[in-house]
This record gives C-alpha cells, sequence and structure tokens, in this order.
C-alpha cells in the first residue's frame, strides 16, 4: 500500500514539474528524479503483487498496469534525451491511474504459464506500450500541425520539438512498435496451441488487422511519403484495433463475463 502510494505521487510531482517547466519556458530536469523512482517502485508493486498471487498475473487491471509502466519508462528514458518529455504530462498521470486501479482491485491468481506464452504476453505488453507512445505522439503531431496553421502560437508549442522532428520520432516509435508487434503475432502462431480458440479468434483477427494498417503506414512513408494528418489517423486507427483486441477483449471477458481472457 505504502509503495503504491509513493508511487502514484512520485508520477504526479514529476507531472506537476513538467507543468511547471512549460509554464515558465525553462528546461528543468528536476522532474527526472520522481518520475525514475516512480517507475521503479511501480515495478516492485507489480513483483509484489506476483508473490502474493503465486505468479505474473496478467488480469485487465494488471495488464493496464504494466502497459502504464512501460509507458512510464519509455517516456522517461526518451524525455531524458531532449523535449520529449512533454509526454509526461499525459503518461505520469495515465501511470498512476493505472497503478491505482491495480492496486484497488487486488492481486488474480493466475495459472502458470510456461517460458513460452511468458515470452509472447511480455511482447505483447511492450508492442502495446510501445505503440501508445506512438499514438501519444501522434496527437501531439496532431495538435501542433493545428496550431500552427490556425497561427496560434500557444506556450505549450514550447515545450514540444519542432514539427519535423516531432514526425520523424513518431515514425522511429512506430518502427519499433510494429517489430514487437511482428514479434508478438509470431510468437503467438508459434507458441499458442489454438490461436483460433473461441474466445481468442477476435483478438487474433484485430491484431493482426492494426499490424496490417501499422505495416501500410510504414510502407506508405516510405514509398510515398506519408506524412502530417494521412500518418496521424493511420496511426489512430491502428492504436484502436489494438486496444480493441487486447483490452477490450479481456474487459468483456474478464469484467463483464466474469470468465478468464
Amino acid at each position: 500500500m505504502t509503495i503504491v502510494l509513493i508511487a502514484i505521487a512520485l508520477y504526479l510531482i514529476a507531472a506537476a514539474l513538467l507543468v511547471t517547466g512549460v509554464q515558465r519556458q525553462r528546461a528543468s530536469r528536476l522532474w527526472l528524479l520522481p518520475a525514475a523512482g516512480a517507475v521503479v517502485l511501480h515495478a516492485v508493486a507489480h513483483l509484489l503483487g506476483w508473490r502474493e498471487s503465486g505468479g505474473t498475473d496478467m488480469h485487465f487491471f494488471a495488464a493496464m498496469s504494466l502497459v502504464g509502466l512501460g509507458m512510464a519508462a519509455l517516456t522517461t528514458l526518451v524525455g531524458a534525451g531532449g523535449r520529449m518529455a512533454a509526454l509526461g504530462v499525459v503518461v505520469f498521470p495515465l501511470a498512476a491511474l493505472t497503478l491505482s486501479g491495480y492496486h484497488r482491485h487486488g492481486h488474480v491468481p493466475t495459472q502458470v504459464l510456461d517460458w513460452r506464452l511468458q515470452l509472447h504476453a511480455w511482447m505483447a505488453l511492450l508492442a502495446y506500450a510501445t505503440l501508445a507512445i506512438a499514438a501519444l505522439l501522434a496527437v501531439m503531431l496532431w495538435l501542433q500541425e493545428r496550431a500552427l496553421r490556425r497561427r496560434e502560437f500557444h506556450q505549450w508549442l514550447r515545450a514540444l520539438p519542432p514539427l519535423v522532428e516531432l514526425e520523424t520520432l513518431l515514425f522511429r516509435t512506430i518502427v519499433v512498435g510494429f517489430v514487437l508487434l511482428t514479434a508478438t503475432l509470431l510468437t503467438g502462431v508459434l507458441f499458442v496451441e489454438n490461436l483460433f480458440a473461441q474466445h481468442l479468434v477476435h483478438k487474433t483477427v484485430l491484431s493482426v488487422l492494426s499490424w496490417l494498417l501499422f505495416g501500410g503506414l510504414l510502407l506508405g512513408r516510405w514509398r510515398y511519403g506519408w506524412r502530417g494528418a494521412t500518418a496521424v489517423r493511420w496511426t489512430l486507427a491502428a492504436m484502436a484495433l489494438l486496444v480493441l483486441a487486447f483490452f477490450g477483449s479481456k474487459f468483456v471477458l474478464e469484467l463483464v463475463l466474469r470468465r478468464p481472457a
């Protein structure tokens, strides 16, 4: 309980420091210490939960929290080296919220998975975290383009990288996420005994559709130079399918139908 509360407080402190830096138009890395502390304590909370439940629980709230942890860790690592720290204004409160949900709803004992299925699950969570960061970058790109078109030079724009740099980072993140998603699908094919079982078919189909959209976007970028609004639309559409594939199915199965996902 204490670890969770401290982690949540540190996430919020890091976000507050980032907001203060934007308002004062002063670059500062004071946020790094509470952010790094929050990420470490977030991970410790899961380790303690796994010891309590006897395994790596992957129920709905645990998976949400792990994705939040992954997003916070990526934001801390990437933000430490440049102006992408602005992501933390959204990511850190989101990570705190997912950790709170995990703590509030307890640790659900799950069937012990062998290393192959655990590898598949961890690849999936890494892919979701990375592509969720890409979706946030796409939203930031859209907001920045919209503000510049309207000649609305808001103060928060100063916290973002130049448009071209932001777009480059978006596609680099998508490439990494696409590789992880590809590995997730491959490990699913190799290690999941019945990939098209009743409760997996919709997850598989939606994940493949998301993979096709991300792949199509990268191909369009390479072949036709797609950028701007086109990149934003494809990224958000692909991410929406991915969210439905994993969290949508887990929500219905675990929280509505009360069945294991």
